[in-house]
């Protein structure tokens, strides 16, 4: 195997550092969120750090890097207190990654892709037309991660969008059924075909030795 010692990781050059520090904690959600400003501008942007904190009530949370630059997402979602969690897949792997460049905020990332966005009633974040799960939710509070300086948004899930043919009968939402993607590192796409399920494990009666 190959070994990367504390120091020799500091000493990569830039970029590949960032990419193998970004693959090796494994393969993550791919997800775009989606955010309006108080000026009516759309917002979508990827993101691979959406993660489960809790089920009740249900809560989810994503990282944001360093706020040194304005970070649109994060200034929609603090002016407004909404955004939207749409699950990417196979389709629009392209378009939502090109999500990821940089634009001015008076550009909405929906007029330079084709992805498409849609509201859904009384809620004020665009979700993507044609995503298979969709989340509606409502800022809850913010940590700061003083050791590298991001954020972890946490958000309540207050409406939740999931096309019929997902749902098994425990709740369980097939996500290799719509092709659902998830993201290796900062580029590189993959689209699990099937899922192992083994159900909820308990202790084996195990021989106690003397």
């Amino acid at each position: 195997m190959t070994y990367f010692s504390e120091s020799d990781i500091q000493n990569l050059e830039h970029l590949y550092k960032i990419n193998l520090i970004n693959s090796c904690s494994g393969y993550k959600s791919a997800n775009l969120i989606g955010s309006k400003s108080e000026d009516g501008i759309e917002n979508v942007a990827v993101f691979s750090s959406v993660t489960h904190i809790g089920s009740s009530p249900a809560m989810l949370g994503f990282f944001l890097r360093p706020t040194t630059v304005i970070r649109n997402t994060y200034e929609n979602i603090k002016t407004t207190g909404y955004y939207t969690i749409n699950h990417i897949h196979k389709s629009i792997t392209k378009d939502a990654h090109h999500t990821s460049a940089k634009y001015n905020d008076s550009i909405s990332e929906f007029d330079a892709t084709d992805l498409e966005s849609e509201f859904k009633p009384d809620f004020y974040a665009p979700f993507v037309k044609g995503a298979p799960i969709q989340l509606a939710m409502q800022f809850v509070e913010e940590y700061e991660i003083k050791a590298n300086n991001t954020i972890l948004v946490i958000g309540k899930i207050v409406g939740l969008y999931i096309n019929d043919n997902l749902i098994e009968k425990d709740g369980f939402i097939n996500l290799a059924k719509a092709e659902v993607a998830a993201i290796n590192g900062l580029d590189g796409y993959a689209i699990p075909d099937r899922n192992l399920r083994f159900g909820y494990q308990k202790p084996k009666e195990l021989e106690v030795r003397s």
